[in-house]
């Protein structure tokens, strides 16, 4: 027993002081992603878009699913809902009833990706399982306006925590890399190191330095195997049980370089900010010590200037609320701790099951007599980023109107007259990533149910933003497919009408 016990304090330990750097970076993470589905209210999430409520319940909800979002498909509602998301977050990100302020971000976001699925990627997966083990966290104790009300002593007290919460954060950081790794089970990785040139190879999502690394074959494969053993192997470095600073710091730089160089080379929307949030709790204590020396001499500054601000700006009327939740006769004779402690064990098995179960083993299924206990709080997870292989289809969208004078124009190119010819930057076409991700969807043929509601409103926008002789009277989204091949060839050009639609 006192040997596990030396292990877990040794290698699930994790300072304070990082987890409360986490949480800014966590916080603002969120508030950026929050801005930018801000800018798509109508498109996203209200009966005017491109997924009505009806559409949502009768095709692609889970009858697991809650989502306040849902209670209405009006844009102005959303809105509400949306500066109460970004209220909470700007709380977390300054430290105020941090608690309070993790909990109600963590319940908005998941309402808001049950709205709408078909925008959301594995980022926003990770996202949502940061902010829910965070709850269990002491991510409150620096660096944080809560801070404030402990007593001064905290600042001599051991920073290194070690709860079953960072056992389960550790843990979830860890298997995300594992499970991908185990999820890549096609040639692509495994063998011919192909996976890369493919990736690079889809337009939608190529960046400038994809195409610096494009060129190279031989450079492509090394970077797809170093990838591909890196994010198997590397997340076991964590587990090492002696000089666990120097296994975290390489584990850190190597993820953090692997995800500036995602960002680099393809479009990812905010997935790696979100996986660089992940790591930064990670941080060992010397690593903190460092940097906590010199974030304080900041910190400091900021802190009389707020001060100064507070005592300029107060107001003359103080109202105080207090609420105090009263336990059952039997729960109080429970110390809290253990049922805090139990509940994150518990949410932590649940959570690495449906992991395995990814894995499509029949062994290692989830139970579905267990689905309502990890669908509800979202613990469902799935790593499948270009997995089994790399789509080697790619290809762009041509959203073909006809005007009342017969004129075609493309609603994709400003009104150009269309034509098939590819973009000069087909990942320019997009508005950001979740449109991104949307069309990617919008290619399946299960999905087939969305194609006439975005069409519906590609065609109503465009109608309300141009004068009668240059509304259009009907459009047709068509895609130009186009299949990659090995050695830098494709195949020819294919021209699929996904939608047609008149208003």
């Amino acid at each position: 027993m006192h040997l596990l016990q030396q292990y877990l304090q040794r290698v699930f330990y994790a300072d304070v002081r990082a987890l409360s750097l986490m949480r800014i970076w966590v916080a603002a993470v969120l508030l950026l992603d929050i801005g930018i589905r801000a800018t798509d209210l109508e498109a996203h999430y209200s009966n005017m878009g491109v997924l009505p409520l009806h559409v949502l319940h009768a095709n692609a909800w889970n009858q697991y699913f809650f989502s306040l979002h849902a209670l209405s498909g009006l844009w102005q509602f959303q809105a509400m809902l949306f500066l109460v998301a970004a209220g909470a977050a700007v709380a977390m990100l300054l430290g105020y009833h941090t608690r309070w302020a993790t909990a109600i971000s963590w319940v908005l976001l998941l309402s808001l990706q049950n709205r709408n699925p078909l925008i959301t990627q594995s980022g926003d997966s990770l996202l949502r399982m940061l902010l829910f083990w965070g709850m269990f966290l002491p991510w409150h104790r620096h660096y944080s306006v809560d801070a404030r009300k402990i007593s001064p002593s905290i600042d001599s007290k051991p920073t290194q925590y070690v709860s079953a919460a960072t056992v389960a954060y550790l843990l979830q950081v860890a298997w995300v890399y594992v499970f991908t790794a185990l999820l890549k089970s096609g040639p692509d990785w495994t063998t011919d190191g192909t996976a890369l040139y493919y990736a690079l190879s889809i337009d939608q999502v190529l960046m400038p330095g994809g195409k610096l690394i494009y060129p190279y074959p031989e450079l492509l494969k090394f970077l797809t195997h170093a990838t591909y053993y890196g994010e198997l192997y590397l997340p076991f470095v964590l587990l090492i049980p002696w000089r666990t600073t120097w296994w975290r710091l390489l584990f850190i730089m190597c993820i953090v370089g692997l995800h500036i160089g995602i960002s680099l080379t393809l479009f990812v929307g905010l997935f790696y900010l979100i996986s660089i949030s992940a790591v930064i709790g990670l941080l060992p204590t010397p690593a903190m010590d460092f940097l906590d020396r010199r974030l304080r001499v900041g910190y400091g500054r900021v802190q009389q200037r707020w001060e100064g601000l507070a005592k300029s700006v107060a107001s003359p009327v103080r109202v105080q609320v207090n609420v105090q939740w009263q336990a059952p006769r039997w729960a109080q004779r429970i110390p809290r701790k253990y049922v805090r402690e139990a509940l994150v064990l518990t949410c932590l098995v649940l959570a690495f099951w449906w992991n395995l179960g990814t894995l499509r083993k029949p062994a290692l299924q989830f139970p579905k007599a267990l689905e309502a206990a990890a669908l509800v709080p979202r613990l469902d997870q799935n790593w499948s980023m270009f997995a089994p292989n790399v789509f080697k289809d790619d290809g762009w969208y041509i959203l073909e109107g006809i005007t009342t004078t017969n004129k075609k124009v493309d609603l994709n190119q400003q009104g150009k007259e269309p034509d098939t010819v590819k973009p000069a930057s087909v990942m320019g076409l997009f508005k950001n990533d979740r449109w991104r991700k949307y069309s990617e969807n919008y290619l399946f043929s299960p999905n087939a149910y969305m194609r006439p509601y975005y069409c519906f409103y590609l065609l109503r926008r465009w109608n309300e933003a141009h004068p009668k002789q240059e509304q259009i009277q009907e459009l047709s989204v068509i895609y130009m497919k186009e299949f990659t091949l090995p050695n830098y060839k494709t195949a020819p050009l294919q021209r699929e009408v996904l939608c047609h639609c008149k208003p």
